[in-house]
């Protein structure tokens, strides 16, 4: 018989990371095969990196020398510029929160020992879109608010709001109910929670030093360990109170 993995599903730094590593050896075929999805819809955006220097426009018609035609050129470019920049507006803010949001709640059936459902990659887009696309509008704009606050009150923000993502799949809530879930659930962990994303841009550092494949499985190990940490805060939350009984 098969030996079944205990979860130590608590709230720490090393606990966390510990059960995340575990969660994602009993399911790395389905969680490699998330993380490899996730790669792929948000490979575009990376794609969009321009960098332009004085070299690029060094042989530049900048002088108009009388030709229309090199007007109308000029705007054709410059409209094309900006329709792909709002195409790449609307899939960063409109279509990728979707697919992120869905990929959370896999890890984290994944940490309640549910067979992953790749359905909910897409699902949110007619079960809870509206929901989904309010609240990262709201965490990217307290936290862009923040980080132009001295940048401190903003990488706090995020810390505090880590949960929202997998608040609004799991428990359906609306982007307020979500964020202020999120604050509540976070009080006292927001150390751990920012300790544990500063680890995690080195485990990726690793990852990319074992000829790049290396990043496949340690963004495996840190969205488990990020669940595990929701998930282990969300049971020390919900743990019901203990009465003591009457005495007779």
């Amino acid at each position: 018989m098969e030996k079944i993995r205990k979860y130590k599903l608590i709230p720490t730094f090393s606990d966390s990371f510990g059960t995340g590593w575990k969660v994602m050896l009993d399911n790395f075929l389905r969680l490699l095969l998330v993380v490899i999805i996730l790669a792929i819809l948000t490979g575009p955006m990376k794609g969009l990196n321009f960098h332009f220097d004085g070299h690029n426009f060094k042989d530049f018609p900048w002088k108009w020398e009388g030709d229309w035609n090199q007007i109308f050129g000029l705007a054709s470019i410059g409209v094309f510029a900006v329709f792909i920049g709002l195409i790449a507006l609307a899939y960063v803010f409109l279509a990728l929160p979707v697919v992120k949001y869905g990929g959370k709640m896999i890890f984290v059936q994944a940490v309640r020992r549910i067979k992953p459902d790749f359905e909910l990659l897409i699902s949110g887009f007619w079960t809870n879109y509206l929901n989904i696309i309010l609240a990262n509008l709201l965490v990217f704009a307290l936290v862009i608010i923040g980080l132009f606050a001295l940048l401190v009150p903003g990488i706090i923000i995020a810390c505090r709001l880590a949960f929202v993502g997998y608040i609004v799949m799991d428990k359906k809530l609306d982007p307020i109910e979500a964020v202020e879930l999120s604050w509540k659930l976070t009080k006292g962990k927001g150390w751990t929670i920012f300790l544990m994303g500063f680890v995690s841009f080195f485990i990726c550092i690793f990852g990319l030093a074992l000829f790049l494949v290396g990043i496949l499985p340690a963004s495996i190990w840190i969205s488990s360990s990020f669940a595990s940490l929701y998930q282990s805060v969300l049971n020390e939350k919900e743990k019901p109170v203990e009465t003591p009984a009457a005495q007779i």
